[in-house]
């Protein structure tokens, strides 16, 4: 049963939530910025499809070699200034996108934003972890994790409506300012931020305690459950990620979509998604067993993708079906944060999350590669078959996962 809290309690933790959300929808909205163009940047800048995938590659191989280092920075130094490092050095970066024509210009800058990436995850989930109580955590993880979501969903609306204003050039020197905006906002405010390091809420180990809290740094990484969530995260981000950067110009080979209608199509699966995730962390608080929501969230979504590879489905079916799917997707993450953080002992959040959302990195760095090969090479229905595929594959972790997290000598919290 929840305790009770006060007013200035949960305004103070509404304050908290708000603030690293607000970061952490920066995170999202500019992974996503470039996919919805990529059918206008191919022409416009005279390369493939595979090679348009190498500059969300640069940008996911420089978040993941920086993630788990920064981690352990997190939990040394404190999250709140890394927070504000990593956004407006984002900033800057997209800024700087905007103002060159070169395509190699790109891919390096975009690389710097990926840097910059690596902030979130294990700064986040430290402040969350030290400022929330447990029992209202999964509605914590589920608002952060919505905030990235409606950062993918609102890519490409603002990507493709500024450019039609001005130009794609000119939409990202706006963006990247925004971000800058919003590193100032959070800077300015940062003493709501509480992080592990500077909490003292965490109780002391019980003595019987002795394996786990021997499992610090690396070994605490390379332990069997923090290696099952890595490629848990890992997979995801192959799965999912390839309907996210590749759907839009899947869907105008595929159907002759304009390039409007197609985007449409993705933010449909994209809000669905941030929709579940406040469903999920609502039902993650009240009925636990977060395994179970993995498991049936996941099978349905690998159908529901499976289907939108069919031929010929009506438009407005195959927007309906993706929609429901992504509302899958988003219901199970935040069960997925809770299990993580079940076998995460207190004091590591930052290096936990760090290094399990290295997978996502590097499962992003693998995704545009293979994804735009397919585009180049094959029947574009396959990106949807091989993301319903990856998907089913995450879920032999799931299971591991969950057994693993009932272990007294892995329970964490």
């Amino acid at each position: 049963m929840e305790q009770t809290v006060s007013v200035s309690e949960r305004r103070s933790a509404a304050k908290t939530i708000g603030l690293v959300s607000g970061g952490h929808f920066f995170s999202h909205f500019y992974s996503l910025l470039l996919p919805p163009l990529f059918p206008l940047l191919r022409v416009e800048l005279g390369v493939s499809y595979a090679s348009l995938g190498l500059i969300l590659a640069a940008f996911s191989v420089a978040s993941g070699i920086g993630q788990t280092p920064v981690g352990f920075l997190v939990d040394r130094l404190g999250a709140r200034g890394l927070l504000v490092a990593g956004l407006a050095c984002q900033g800057i970066a997209i800024t700087l996108a905007g103002l060159t024509g070169s395509y190699w210009a790109l891919v390096i800058l975009f690389a710097v934003a990926g840097l910059g990436n690596t902030v979130y995850h294990p700064a986040d989930y430290s402040i969350l972890s030290a400022s929330i109580r447990p029992e209202r955590l999964g509605r914590a993880f589920s608002i952060h994790t919505f905030s990235g979501n409606i950062g993918w969903a609102l890519a490409p609306a603002a990507m493709v409506s500024l450019t039609a204003l001005w130009n794609w050039r000119a939409a990202l020197v706006v963006l990247g300012l925004a971000g800058l905006a919003a590193a100032v906002v959070i800077w300015t405010q940062r003493d709501a931020l509480k992080d592990e390091r500077a909490s003292s809420a965490a109780p002391a180990p019980p003595a019987d305690a002795e394996p786990k809290a021997a499992r610090s740094g690396f070994a605490l990484l390379f332990s069997p459950p923090i290696l099952l969530a890595f490629l848990f995260f890992f997979l995801l981000a192959i799965g999912f990620g390839g309907v996210r950067a590749f759907s839009v110009a899947a869907f105008v080979a595929i159907y002759g979509m304009p390039l409007a209608v197609a985007n449409g199509a993705l933010t449909g699966f994209l809000i669905g998604s941030a929709a579940g995730i406040l469903a999920g962390g609502i039902l993650a608080d009240r009925f636990g067993r977060p395994e179970r929501i993995a498991t049936i969230g996941f099978v349905l979504s690998a159908a529901l993708l499976t289907l939108v590879g069919a031929p010929s489905l009506p438009i407005a079916l195959l927007v309906g079906v993706l929609s429901a799917a992504g509302f899958l997707n988003g219901m199970v993450q935040p069960s997925r944060d809770l299990l993580v953080r079940s076998v995460t002992p207190p004091g590591s959040m930052g290096k936990v999350f760090g290094f399990v959302s290295t997978g996502i990195s590097i499962g992003t760095a693998i995704m545009p590669i293979l994804f735009g090969w397919i585009m180049d090479n094959a029947d574009p229905r396959w990106i949807f078959w091989i993301a319903a595929f990856v998907i089913l594959l995450a879920l032999a972790t799931i299971g591991g996962l969950s057994r693993l997290s009932r272990r007294p000598d892995f329970a964490a919290r």
